[in-house]
Protein backbone atom coordinates (compact mmCIF):
# COMPACT_ATOMS: atom_id res chain seq x y z
CA UNK A 1 0.00 0.00 0.00
CA UNK A 2 1.06 3.77 -0.49
CA UNK A 3 2.84 2.75 -3.81
CA UNK A 4 0.95 6.39 -5.18
CA UNK A 5 0.74 8.45 -2.34
CA UNK A 6 1.07 12.00 -2.74
CA UNK A 7 0.72 11.46 -6.59
CA UNK A 8 -1.86 12.68 -8.42
CA UNK A 9 -3.94 10.74 -11.15
CA UNK A 10 -6.27 11.12 -14.26
CA UNK A 11 -8.03 8.14 -15.01
CA UNK A 12 -10.13 8.49 -18.24
CA UNK A 13 -13.19 5.86 -19.08
CA UNK A 14 -13.21 5.91 -15.06
CA UNK A 15 -16.86 5.59 -14.62
CA UNK A 16 -16.92 1.76 -15.10
CA UNK A 17 -14.58 -1.79 -16.30
CA UNK A 18 -11.21 -1.20 -16.17
CA UNK A 19 -11.35 2.46 -15.61
CA UNK A 20 -12.90 2.17 -12.39
CA UNK A 21 -11.33 -0.59 -11.56
CA UNK A 22 -8.31 1.54 -11.83
CA UNK A 23 -9.73 4.20 -9.71
CA UNK A 24 -10.13 2.31 -6.63
CA UNK A 25 -6.84 0.41 -6.96
CA UNK A 26 -5.18 4.03 -7.15
CA UNK A 27 -7.26 5.90 -4.57
CA UNK A 28 -6.18 2.85 -1.97
CA UNK A 29 -2.53 3.02 -3.24
CA UNK A 30 -2.55 6.80 -2.10
CA UNK A 31 -3.04 8.74 -5.32
CA UNK A 32 -5.62 11.68 -5.41
CA UNK A 33 -7.88 10.31 -8.40
CA UNK A 34 -9.20 12.83 -11.67
CA UNK A 35 -11.83 10.44 -12.71
CA UNK A 36 -13.10 11.53 -15.97
CA UNK A 37 -15.82 10.08 -18.24
CA UNK A 38 -19.20 10.85 -20.27
CA UNK A 39 -21.12 8.55 -17.96
CA UNK A 40 -21.87 11.36 -15.63
CA UNK A 41 -23.54 9.77 -13.15
CA UNK A 42 -21.49 6.65 -13.10
CA UNK A 43 -17.98 8.94 -12.61
CA UNK A 44 -19.33 10.33 -9.80
CA UNK A 45 -20.32 7.69 -7.79
CA UNK A 46 -17.04 6.46 -8.58
CA UNK A 47 -15.19 9.78 -7.52
CA UNK A 48 -16.82 9.87 -4.40
CA UNK A 49 -16.32 6.06 -3.48
CA UNK A 50 -12.25 7.21 -4.08
CA UNK A 51 -12.84 10.39 -2.49
CA UNK A 52 -11.61 12.01 -5.80
CA UNK A 53 -12.97 14.36 -8.27
CA UNK A 54 -15.00 13.94 -11.20
CA UNK A 55 -14.64 15.92 -14.90
CA UNK A 56 -16.79 15.37 -17.76
CA UNK A 57 -14.49 14.51 -20.75
CA UNK A 58 -15.46 13.28 -23.74
CA UNK A 59 -11.47 12.57 -24.75
CA UNK A 60 -12.22 13.14 -28.50
CA UNK A 61 -13.32 16.61 -28.12
CA UNK A 62 -10.57 18.87 -27.24
CA UNK A 63 -11.95 21.78 -25.68
CA UNK A 64 -12.80 19.04 -23.17
CA UNK A 65 -9.50 18.37 -22.45
CA UNK A 66 -8.70 22.15 -21.76
CA UNK A 67 -11.23 21.97 -19.77
CA UNK A 68 -9.78 19.32 -17.69
CA UNK A 69 -6.47 20.40 -18.02
CA UNK A 70 -7.50 23.90 -16.44
CA UNK A 71 -9.25 22.04 -13.79
CA UNK A 72 -6.37 19.75 -12.24
CA UNK A 73 -3.92 23.15 -12.81
CA UNK A 74 -5.94 24.97 -10.57
CA UNK A 75 -6.94 22.39 -8.30
CA UNK A 76 -3.77 20.59 -7.51
CA UNK A 77 -0.95 22.00 -9.19
CA UNK A 78 0.25 19.29 -10.51
CA UNK A 79 0.14 15.84 -12.54
CA UNK A 80 1.89 12.45 -11.74
CA UNK A 81 -0.55 9.60 -14.04
CA UNK A 82 -2.49 9.72 -16.98
CA UNK A 83 -4.12 6.73 -17.35
CA UNK A 84 -5.34 7.05 -21.16
CA UNK A 85 -8.50 4.34 -20.49
CA UNK A 86 -11.15 5.13 -22.61
CA UNK A 87 -11.97 3.07 -25.83
CA UNK A 88 -14.73 2.04 -27.54
CA UNK A 89 -15.63 -0.87 -29.93
CA UNK A 90 -17.71 -1.21 -33.23
CA UNK A 91 -18.11 -4.76 -33.65
CA UNK A 92 -18.37 -3.87 -37.67
CA UNK A 93 -16.83 -5.66 -40.63
CA UNK A 94 -14.82 -3.73 -43.21
CA UNK A 95 -17.79 -4.55 -45.57
CA UNK A 96 -20.35 -3.42 -42.50
CA UNK A 97 -18.05 -0.12 -41.74
CA UNK A 98 -19.86 3.25 -42.39
CA UNK A 99 -17.17 6.54 -42.44
CA UNK A 100 -18.93 7.56 -39.17
CA UNK A 101 -18.65 4.83 -37.00
CA UNK A 102 -15.02 4.83 -38.03
CA UNK A 103 -13.93 8.30 -37.24
CA UNK A 104 -15.78 8.52 -33.98
CA UNK A 105 -13.65 5.09 -32.79
CA UNK A 106 -10.39 6.61 -34.19
CA UNK A 107 -11.37 10.01 -32.39
CA UNK A 108 -11.83 8.13 -28.99
CA UNK A 109 -9.83 5.18 -29.24
CA UNK A 110 -6.23 7.05 -31.00
CA UNK A 111 -7.00 10.87 -30.87
CA UNK A 112 -7.77 10.89 -27.35
CA UNK A 113 -5.41 8.87 -26.17
CA UNK A 114 -2.80 12.14 -28.52
CA UNK A 115 -4.81 14.44 -26.67
CA UNK A 116 -4.32 12.83 -23.70
CA UNK A 117 -0.60 12.49 -24.26
CA UNK A 118 -0.25 16.19 -24.79
CA UNK A 119 -2.19 17.46 -22.28
CA UNK A 120 -0.16 14.97 -19.72
CA UNK A 121 2.76 16.24 -20.78
CA UNK A 122 1.77 20.17 -20.32
CA UNK A 123 0.89 19.46 -16.74
CA UNK A 124 3.88 17.36 -16.55
CA UNK A 125 6.56 20.09 -17.18
CA UNK A 126 4.87 22.34 -14.90
CA UNK A 127 5.12 19.58 -11.69
CA UNK A 128 7.29 21.53 -9.15
CA UNK A 129 10.80 19.53 -9.22
CA UNK A 130 10.69 19.29 -12.78
CA UNK A 131 8.78 17.51 -15.60
CA UNK A 132 7.95 13.91 -14.02
CA UNK A 133 5.41 11.70 -14.51
CA UNK A 134 3.62 8.47 -15.89
CA UNK A 135 1.45 8.22 -18.83
CA UNK A 136 -0.59 4.96 -19.50
CA UNK A 137 -2.35 4.23 -23.09
CA UNK A 138 -4.64 1.32 -23.22
CA UNK A 139 -4.17 -0.36 -25.89
CA UNK A 140 -4.93 -4.39 -26.68
CA UNK A 141 -3.83 -7.59 -27.91
CA UNK A 142 -5.50 -6.37 -31.06
CA UNK A 143 -2.78 -3.93 -31.55
CA UNK A 144 -0.99 -7.73 -33.07
CA UNK A 145 -3.70 -9.62 -34.00
CA UNK A 146 -6.65 -7.97 -35.79
CA UNK A 147 -9.97 -8.44 -35.23
CA UNK A 148 -11.39 -8.58 -38.41
CA UNK A 149 -15.05 -8.36 -37.48
CA UNK A 150 -13.93 -4.70 -35.92
CA UNK A 151 -11.05 -3.26 -38.38
CA UNK A 152 -11.63 -0.17 -36.90
CA UNK A 153 -10.66 -1.36 -33.38
CA UNK A 154 -7.95 -3.12 -34.46
CA UNK A 155 -6.78 -0.02 -36.01
CA UNK A 156 -6.66 2.41 -33.46
CA UNK A 157 -5.32 -0.20 -30.80
CA UNK A 158 -2.17 -0.70 -33.27
CA UNK A 159 -2.14 3.22 -33.49
CA UNK A 160 -1.91 3.27 -29.56
CA UNK A 161 1.04 0.90 -29.33
CA UNK A 162 3.52 3.08 -31.85
CA UNK A 163 2.12 6.79 -30.57
CA UNK A 164 3.13 5.15 -27.10
CA UNK A 165 6.55 4.45 -28.31
CA UNK A 166 6.69 7.61 -30.07
CA UNK A 167 5.96 9.94 -26.77
CA UNK A 168 8.36 7.94 -24.71
CA UNK A 169 11.22 8.34 -27.06
CA UNK A 170 10.07 12.43 -27.73
CA UNK A 171 10.07 12.59 -23.78
CA UNK A 172 13.38 10.61 -22.46
CA UNK A 173 15.21 12.82 -25.10
CA UNK A 174 14.02 15.73 -24.10
CA UNK A 175 15.14 15.57 -20.67
CA UNK A 176 11.85 15.11 -19.51
CA UNK A 177 11.26 12.34 -16.72
CA UNK A 178 8.24 11.13 -18.46
CA UNK A 179 7.75 7.78 -18.97
CA UNK A 180 4.93 6.17 -21.32
CA UNK A 181 4.34 2.27 -21.59
CA UNK A 182 1.00 0.88 -23.48
CA UNK A 183 -1.10 -2.15 -21.32
CA UNK A 184 -2.66 -4.47 -23.75
CA UNK A 185 -5.50 -6.58 -22.01
CA UNK A 186 -6.68 -9.42 -23.52
CA UNK A 187 -10.17 -10.59 -23.01
CA UNK A 188 -12.20 -8.91 -19.98
CA UNK A 189 -14.91 -9.12 -18.54
CA UNK A 190 -15.71 -5.61 -18.90
CA UNK A 191 -18.98 -3.66 -19.51
CA UNK A 192 -17.48 -3.22 -23.42
CA UNK A 193 -18.76 -7.02 -23.73
CA UNK A 194 -22.09 -6.59 -22.53
CA UNK A 195 -23.76 -6.43 -25.73
CA UNK A 196 -22.15 -9.22 -27.21
CA UNK A 197 -23.24 -11.51 -24.13
CA UNK A 198 -26.51 -10.22 -23.97
CA UNK A 199 -26.99 -10.88 -28.04
CA UNK A 200 -25.71 -14.00 -27.45
CA UNK A 201 -25.06 -15.37 -23.76
CA UNK A 202 -22.79 -18.52 -24.90
CA UNK A 203 -20.07 -16.39 -26.08
CA UNK A 204 -18.87 -16.36 -22.39
CA UNK A 205 -17.73 -19.61 -22.91
CA UNK A 206 -15.89 -18.30 -26.40
CA UNK A 207 -14.07 -15.33 -24.60
CA UNK A 208 -12.76 -18.05 -22.20
CA UNK A 209 -11.41 -20.25 -24.08
CA UNK A 210 -9.18 -17.17 -25.59
CA UNK A 211 -6.33 -17.57 -23.67
CA UNK A 212 -4.60 -20.87 -22.05
CA UNK A 213 -6.05 -19.94 -18.56
CA UNK A 214 -9.35 -20.71 -19.74
CA UNK A 215 -10.35 -17.27 -18.67
CA UNK A 216 -11.44 -13.73 -19.20
CA UNK A 217 -9.08 -11.47 -17.23
CA UNK A 218 -11.04 -9.17 -14.22
CA UNK A 219 -10.84 -5.63 -14.62
CA UNK A 220 -8.85 -5.55 -11.15
CA UNK A 221 -6.61 -7.65 -12.80
CA UNK A 222 -6.16 -5.19 -14.82
CA UNK A 223 -5.45 -1.98 -12.80
CA UNK A 224 -2.85 -3.73 -10.54
CA UNK A 225 -0.18 -3.76 -13.94
CA UNK A 226 -1.89 0.00 -14.56
CA UNK A 227 -0.59 0.73 -10.96
CA UNK A 228 2.24 -0.49 -11.59
CA UNK A 229 3.65 1.13 -13.92
CA UNK A 230 2.25 4.45 -12.52
CA UNK A 231 4.48 4.02 -9.63
CA UNK A 232 8.03 4.94 -8.72
CA UNK A 233 8.14 0.95 -8.94
CA UNK A 234 8.50 1.61 -12.60
CA UNK A 235 11.06 4.33 -13.02
CA UNK A 236 13.24 2.42 -15.92
CA UNK A 237 9.98 1.54 -17.73
CA UNK A 238 9.53 3.13 -20.97
CA UNK A 239 8.38 2.73 -24.34
CA UNK A 240 7.54 -1.03 -23.05
CA UNK A 241 4.22 -2.87 -24.05
CA UNK A 242 2.58 -4.64 -21.13
CA UNK A 243 0.33 -7.56 -21.79
CA UNK A 244 -2.51 -8.39 -19.59
CA UNK A 245 -3.85 -11.64 -21.80
CA UNK A 246 -3.34 -14.77 -19.53
CA UNK A 247 -1.31 -15.65 -22.10
CA UNK A 248 -3.25 -15.59 -25.33
CA UNK A 249 -0.42 -13.95 -27.22
CA UNK A 250 1.85 -16.48 -25.86
CA UNK A 251 1.33 -19.57 -27.87
CA UNK A 252 -0.38 -20.57 -31.36
CA UNK A 253 -3.84 -21.58 -31.08
CA UNK A 254 -4.16 -25.15 -30.38
CA UNK A 255 -5.87 -27.49 -32.43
Amino acid sequence: MGRLQGKVALITGGASGIGAAACRLFADEGARVVVADVQDDMGVDVAKAVDGEYVHLDVAHEPDWKRAEAAIAETYGQLDVVFNNAGIVSSRSIEDLDLATWNRLIGINLTGVMLGCQVGIRLMKANPGGPKGSIINTASTAAYAAIPGDPAYSASKSGVRLLTKAVAVHCARAGYQIRCNSLHPGATHTPILAPALQAAPQMIDAFNRMSPTGRMGQPEEIAAVAVFLASDDASYVTGAEYLADGGMMAGHPGI
